[in-house]
């Protein structure tokens, strides 16, 4: 066994020793399969027959359950609406013996709520209900208390931004400050439109678009991309930016000038749903025991190319990280 891999199985038999916060936009993810096999004789679209429904928990809670996956111990904050949808997202954690009591349940807000629906392992439509509108200054409020609250206890706070309303100026102006104030390091799934509110942060990891976006860069070779990557460690006064390329697999650039490309390790890609919020979930849970970012990035790599080749929002455990560690440093790829 290589060196390398030694490492990342250490690494990875500690993640129970991991204390996560997350703080980010709750959705619920719900899922109609089917299978098609006639066109509507109405319109132009596919007839798909139903066999089956399902719902998870999708953005932040996506990022949760993945952590709980990983075997870390996690604690989650966001915001529901007072609806079917957000009852049925607590009633989940609750069933995960989780007490919801980082969620707050806010008045005349509709729950995020996306519907896919899934013919052949292609997904044909999505259609969604939520509320992109600010939260409350209450809610505000009470997010910003139980984040200060709880980081006294995390080795890490993830923000999972999907711009549904949860994550403002304001709310990153304080979460940055208590952690700062605790020694708490935080990692960023970003939003383009709210990139100027991470300054401070400790890590970004945006996929290739958002990177170039943000930058002001339109990423298209090697030279374009590092640029990209160093114009957004110094606007952010970040240690680093992590900018998943899909079929290029990731590249990691640091405040000290390391920049590492890591290949992707996906055999096949299914459904790239929620496979951001397992990049960021591993990367934290490794960081969270000590892993350099170099193989904290790795470990993300290899569980994001595990997720991708299962339709559906997907979670990892360590047991099928640690065979994906094992295939993808036998093939020289990781």
């Amino acid at each position: 066994m290589s060196t390398v891999s030694q490492r990342l199985h250490a690494h990875l038999a500690r993640f129970a020793d991991a204390r996560v916060l997350v703080l980010g936009d709750l959705m619920l993810d719900h899922y109609v399969w089917g299978r098609v096999q006639r066109i509507s004789p109405e319109a132009p679209v596919p007839v798909v027959d139903v066999t089956s429904e399902s719902v998870m928990l999708g953005g932040a809670g996506n990022v949760f359950l993945n952590l709980a996956s990983l075997g870390a111990r996690v604690h989650l904050c966001g915001v529901v609406g007072q609806d079917a949808a957000g009852e049925a997202l607590l009633d989940m954690l609750r069933r995960r013996g989780v007490s919801g009591d980082g969620i707050v349940a806010e008045a005349g807000r509709a729950t995020t709520q996306k519907t896919r629906v899934i013919a052949h392992q292609q997904q044909v439509v999505r259609f969604d209900r939520e509320h992109r509108g600010a939260i409350a200054p209450k809610t505000l409020s009470a997010l910003a208390e139980y984040v200060d609250g709880h980081l006294r206890d995390a080795h890490c706070l993830v923000v999972s931004d999907y711009a549904k309303g949860v994550i403002s100026h304001e709310l990153m102006t304080r979460v940055i400050a208590s952690a700062a104030r605790r020694g708490v390091t935080i990692m960023v799934d970003p939003k383009v439109a709210h990139m100027p509110f991470y300054r401070g942060v400790q890590v970004v990891t945006p996929n290739h678009l958002e990177a170039a976006m943000s930058a002001g860069v339109d990423i298209v070779d090697d030279e374009s991309l590092h640029r990209a990557g160093r114009i957004l460690l110094e606007r952010l006064d970040a240690k680093a930016v992590l900018i998943t390329r899909g079929e290029h697999g990731m590249s990691l650039f640091e405040a000290d000038g390391a920049v590492t490309h890591i290949p992707t390790v996906a055999r096949q890609v299914f459904d790239v749903t929620g496979a951001g919020d397992t990049v960021i979930a591993t990367l934290a849970a490794a960081r969270a025991v000590g892993a350099s970012l170099t193989d904290a990035a790795m470990l993300a790599n290899g569980a994001a190319g595990f997720v991708v080749g299962i339709v559906g929002t997907a979670t990892i455990t360590p047991e099928a990280l640690h065979r994906q560690i094992d295939e993808c440093l036998a093939e020289g790829s990781a």
